[in-house]
This record gives structure tokens, sequence and C-alpha cells, in this order.
């Protein structure tokens, strides 16, 4: 798998807790893709793009390094991206 819909990444990710919740998040212009304010939950993310996500009080930056077929625990969830907000 070379690439995947946005709010299924997001949810399989472990950003948010229900894929509904993606869609609503993305549909809202809280999600950006290499700093391009994206609307439509089922764009296509691919690995090397950088997905911003304005949740609550805080913005993740997140690097899509890989895709899963199924939404597995936390730690699956954690190979899935590079986190580099914690970096700046």
């Amino acid at each position: 798998m070379e690439r995947q819909r946005l709010d299924k990444w997001l949810w399989h990710a472990r950003v948010v807790k229900a894929r509904t919740s993606a869609a609503a998040l993305v549909e809202a212009g809280h999600v950006r893709i290499n700093g391009t304010r994206e609307k439509s939950p089922g764009h296509a993310v691919k690995a090397g793009d950088v997905v911003t996500v304005g949740l609550d009080r805080a913005v993740r930056v997140l690097k899509v390094i890989g895709f899963s077929e199924r939404r597995g625990d936390a730690s699956a969830a954690r190979v899935l991206y590079e986190d580099l907000s914690s970096s700046k």
C-alpha cells in the first residue's frame, strides 16, 4: 500500500478516537498536508507527506512513514509516523 485516505490514516495513527471524528476534523479545515489546507477526508496521503493537525490547544506535525490495514494499539500506531512537533 503506497497511499491511504487521510481520515483513515489519522484514525489508524490514533490521532483521533473515531474515523468520523477524523473526517469532521478534516472538513472543518484543521488539517494541512505539506502546508496546504485539506478539506476532503478522502484525499490520499503518501509516505513522506507532512500532516499538520490542529487539536484542542495543540498543533501536531506528523511525517507519514507507513500505513496499516487495521487499527492497532498505540505501539503499532507510532510506527506509522514521525512526530516532528516535539523536535521544535
